[in-house]
Formats: C-alpha cells, sequence, structure tokens
C-alpha cells in the first residue's frame, strides 16, 4: 500500500499539546484523570481532544464502569483516552562507526521493522549515502509492510558526540572522526522528508522520558556504557540539550590520571580508563596478551585473572566517582545505566557502587541505581522518539 504524505496534527494550542503529550504518554487515560493531571478544566480537555479524534491519531476506548472507591466518582462511566498507533509511522537510525541500525515505529515509538546494515567506512560523504539508501529501504518496508502504515512524520538520526539539533550538524564526534558535518542538510537532498539529528544518548532518554522508566520520574539521568560513556538528563521536566548543546558528558569528566590520552584528545577523561575500549587496552597491556579481545577479557575477568579483574575494578571506580559527581550536581532520583557495555557491568558493579557511596553527598545517595539493558535497535528508537516529540510540538523541521 502507498505511504500517505506527512500531514501534521490538529494543535492550535499548548492545552493541546499538553493534552496529547499526557495521552501518548500516559495512555489510556480518562479526560478527567488529564484535566487533574495537568490542571486544565474537563471542558479544555475536551475542546483540545475532539479534533484529535474526528482525525484519527486518538480513540476513546470502549467505556468501563469504575470502581466504586475511584475518585473519578462512584459507578460513572468513563472512556480512556489513547493514541491510535498507526495514525503515524517515524524512522529512528542509530549510526556508529561500523554499522546502520534502522527501525520504523509507530505513534507509540512501538518498533515495526528493524534493519541493520555495517559500515566499513566512516567518511561523511560514504556514511551519509549509505545513510540515505538505508533510509529509503525502511520507507519500502513501511509501504510492503502487512501492517497498516500511518502518514510518515519524518526521520530521526542519532550520532555519538557533540550535536547541533537545531541546525541538524554533528559538530564533533570523536567516534566517528566527524567534524562540522552538517547531516540534515546532506541527507534532506537525497531523502525529501523532515529529518532530526540528535546526540545518541539524548535521544536514548528521549524515549526513557516519554516510553520509559522516566514516563512518572521526576528526574532521571541514563548512563550509557560502552566503546564511549555517554550521560542524558532529565530534570525540571524536561530532557537537558545544555545552552550550547553540550550536556551530560560524563565520560569527559576529568577523573581518571592525567597520563591517559582520550578520544577527543584530552587527558584524564572518564572514558580512558571505563570505556570498554579502555578495558579492553589495560586488560591486553597487564596480561601480555595482545590477542584478546573484549569477550575474552570479560572471560578472563570472571574467571578470576587478576590483572584483568583490576582493569574492570579501576572502571568501576571511576564510574563510580563520576555518577556521584553527577548525582551531587543535578539530583535526580534514579540513574538508568545502559548500553553495550552491560554485559560487563557484575565485574565492576561492587566497586562501581562503593564508589557511588563514598563520594555521593548527603542525601544524593539515596538516588537508585538501576541497571537496563539495551541494544543498539533501543538506540534506534530513541532516534524515533525525538521525532515524535518534535511532531508533537511541532517543533523545526516539524513546525506546524
Amino acid at each position: 500500500m502507498p505511504l500517505r504524505a506527512h500531514r501534521p496534527l490538529p494543535l492550535a494550542t499548548p492545552a493541546g499539546v499538553e493534552v496529547l503529550t499526557r495521552i501518548l504518554t500516559q495512555g489510556p487515560i480518562p479526560r478527567v484523570e488529564i484535566a487533574r493531571r495537568t490542571g486544565l478544566s474537563q471542558a479544555a480537555v475536551t475542546k483540545a481532544v475532539a479534533p484529535l479524534i474526528d482525525s484519527g491519531f486518538v480513540t476513546d476506548q470502549a467505556a468501563s464502569p469504575v470502581d466504586v472507591d475511584s475518585q473519578l466518582g462512584i459507578g460513572r462511566p468513563v472512556s480512556p483516552l489513547t493514541v491510535v498507533p498507526s495514525s503515524v509511522s517515524v524512522i529512528g537510525v542509530k549510526v556508529t562507526p561500523t554499522s546502520l541500525i534502522g527501525v520504523t515505529t509507530d505513534f507509540t515509538a512501538g518498533i515495526l521493522n528493524i534493519r541493520h546494515e555495517e559500515l566499513d567506512d566512516t567518511d561523511p560523504d560514504v556514511v551519509i549515502d549509505r545513510l540515505a539508501a538505508h533510509v529509503k529501504a525502511l520507507i519500502n518496508s513501511l509501504k510492503s509492510g502487512t501492517a497498516v502504515a500511518g502518514p510518515l512524520a519524518g526521520i530521526g538520526i542519532a550520532v555519538s558526540g557533540d550535536v547541533d539539533a537545531a541546525h541538524g550538524v554533528v559538530r564533533d564526534s570523536p567516534l566517528m572522526g566527524w567534524r562540522g558535518v552538517p547531516v540534515a542538510e546532506l541527507l534532506g537532498e537525497r531523502v525529501r522528508v523532515p529529518i532530526v539529528v540528535s546526540n545518541d544518548v539524548r535521544a536514548l532518554t528521549v524515549a526513557e522520558h516519554w516510553f520509559g522508566v522516566g514516563v512518572n520520574a521526576d528526574s532521571f539521568a541514563v548512563v550509557t556504557i560502552g566503546s564511549g560513556i555517554g550521560c542524558g538528563l532529565y530534570i525540571n521536566g524536561e530532557v537537558v540539550s545544555g545552552a550550547y548543546g553540550v550536556s551530560g558528558e560524563l565520560g569527559h569528566l576529568p577523573l581518571a590520571p592525567g597520563d591517559l590520552v582520550c578520544t577527543c584528545g584530552r587527558r584524564g577523561c572518564v572514558e580512558t580508563v571505563a570505556s570498554s575500549d579502555a578495558i579492553l587496552a589495560r586488560t591486553r597491556e597487564t596480561t601480555g596478551r595482545a590477542d584478546l579481545d573484549l569477550p575474552g577479557a570479560i572471560k578472563l575477568a570472571h574467571e578470576g585473572n587478576e590483572q584483568a579483574r583490576e582493569a574492570f575494578d579501576r572502571a568501576g571506580e571511576v564510574i563510580g566517582s563520576a555518577l556521584a559527581a553527577m548525582v551531587n550536581l543535578v539530583g535526580p532520583e534514579l540513574v538508568v545505566i545502559a548500553g553495550e557495555g552491560v554485559a560487563e557491568y557484575d565485574l565492576y558493579e561492587d566497586r562501581m557502587r562503593r564508589a557511588f557511596a563514598e563520594h555521593a553527598f548527603g542525601a544524593a545517595g539515596e538516588c537508585r541505581l538501576m541497571l537496563r539493558s539495551h541494544t543498539f535497535d533501543d538506540w534506534a528508537r530513541g532516534a524515533a522518539a525525538t521525532v515524535i516529540r518534535s511532531y508533537v510540538r511541532g517543533e523545526p523541521p516539524l513546525q506546524r
């Protein structure tokens, strides 16, 4: 079936945006509960919802009687509102030095299709060409899929490093070796669809905020551990972007020995000790096993090899100190530890928690540390979530 063209949401006021956001992230939810949580009158909620129902973005579920103890009214029937998932389609792609990981999702960020493709070159022109072909294949999967696909709202691209989301430019990505790459402009010349470019960890944080553990949290952080170490922050009702588009760079806090040079060119960054690449390098150095890969280093550590254990212990010490510094500064109630590096989490968890407890100030030490496994598909879903957020809010390039 042909994929319908993008169509704007019928949201004329900030109240309408707030109402749809509540339905999308917390639904199914009755009108009266939306009114209670937003402070809007029930009449204002009904007015905001009506055009969304008429245009097929939102629907009433079948009415059902509430419990007699419910605050919504004894015996009154309620019709919870829920988003129609198939009313919108979105594409998200996570870009790494070795692969493109793409997903198509519905309006609730539910994954419809997944596409993985290897990269053997990080030259920006080569990657953008491959990215365009990758996106077109995902669009074709929406057209030919058995599930009903709604209008394509946009494409989200997630890249590590310093990303100017407002202009779609990757200003500096040490992992990709990119500086000043106008991804949105270059990809937009090849694919005529609105494009949102984000820092990958921030995109993952948006997905957790709208569709994951952060839905009901007042504040939280997402810390990713892998080839790089990143941190996304949700504070005071918003994912923090920073005045200059940089925030949460936990991996570049100067908490490691100053003789270690980071991929960013600076010395003493957390990543020089705690990234998976740093742990592997340290294990190779101390064991004299230049042939080791990361699974081999993990295996050695699990077997009790002292040199391998030391590499993970050292990483845990620095990660715990970095987490404490971040929690002391911004005070989140929850830190989600995620990413491809969590496979070896048990090897440094004890040292990390002890370092965190040692350096967390006062009540900040009550912040919960939660392990949450993520795959690269989840990162791509995060890129899609940034499109959904921009679509609902009417932000560039999806402004109404």
